[in-house]
């Protein structure tokens, strides 16, 4: 991303924070992983933003994708308490899941959920995610599975789910959609693109017949050659860069 100037009174790396948050939520906007005002992408503020203290950023209840802006991301604790005065609502459904991983996850600085058909249509097969295809290959052994609760605003599921997640970076919550999580921003998006992808090309291959499956360890070797996922090669950096030039493209409302 281009230089953005700094917003007086707000710490400059929780400004950088907000600001690429925010432009990732026009990203999934402009790729169509929206679902009318649901959802959440949050972002645990660095602790030399927060003083030390677990918070994160998530976007205002009641805004499309589209809308969402540096300014208006609301940040908050893991009670879901607002901290810096929004006048917008958070969804619980929200800050409940996402804040029981930036709580448990050392590494789970960003946290992404998304509800796309391909997406759905898979978490809700007996299988799961089908070892048939190049981008599903990349991500062998590396996808948790979670049983699906009902809607989660109860705090007493997040046990179950940090256990289920375990180290996986990407998750499938059955019956109900994607998950991923990672140290960085475009580290997390780039495994849920990855694992979107595998999605729509299984879902799109099961209407051909039986598939070839790719053999144990040629997926082995897939996942650890998949350079996208590798800090020598950015790990995901110059994917979504290019998507917020072609965001800026189209709008950089998402700066203010």
């Amino acid at each position: 991303m281009n230089a953005i100037p700094q917003k007086s009174g707000i710490h400059p790396d929780e400004w950088k924070a907000r600001v690429e948050l925010a432009a990732c939520y026009r990203v999934f906007a402009m790729l169509g992983w929206t679902e009318m005002i649901y959802n959440h992408i949050t972002v645990r503020l660095p602790a030399s933003a927060s003083g030390g203290q677990k918070q994160f950023l998530i976007n205002p209840f009641g805004l499309h994708y589209s809308e969402v802006t540096a300014s208006n991301l609301v940040k908050i604790d893991l009670q879901g308490q607002v901290l810096d005065g929004s006048p917008y609502p958070v969804n619980p459904a929200g800050f409940t899941v996402h804040a029981a991983l930036h709580d448990g996850l050392p590494d789970a600085h960003c946290v992404m959920h998304t509800h796309t058909t391909a997406g759905i249509a898979v978490a809700c097969t007996q299988g799961g995610l089908a070892q048939n295809n190049f981008y599903s290959a990349q991500l062998h052994d590396l996808v948790a599975y979670h049983d699906f609760e009902g809607i989660t605003i109860h705090a007493d599921e997040a046990p179950r789910l940090l256990k289920n997640i375990g180290d996986k970076p990407v998750v499938i919550l059955r019956n109900h959609g994607l998950l991923a999580w990672a140290k960085t921003l475009p580290l997390a998006f780039v495994r849920l693109w990855t694992l979107q992808r595998a999605c729509d090309i299984q879902v799109a291959q099961a209407a051909m017949g039986p598939a070839i499956r790719v053999p144990e360890p040629v997926a082995r070797k897939t996942t650890h050659d998949a350079f996208q996922f590798d800090a020598r090669f950015g790990a995901g950096q110059d994917v979504f860069d290019a998507l917020v030039r072609q965001v800026d493209k189209i709008d950089i409302s998402y700066q203010n």
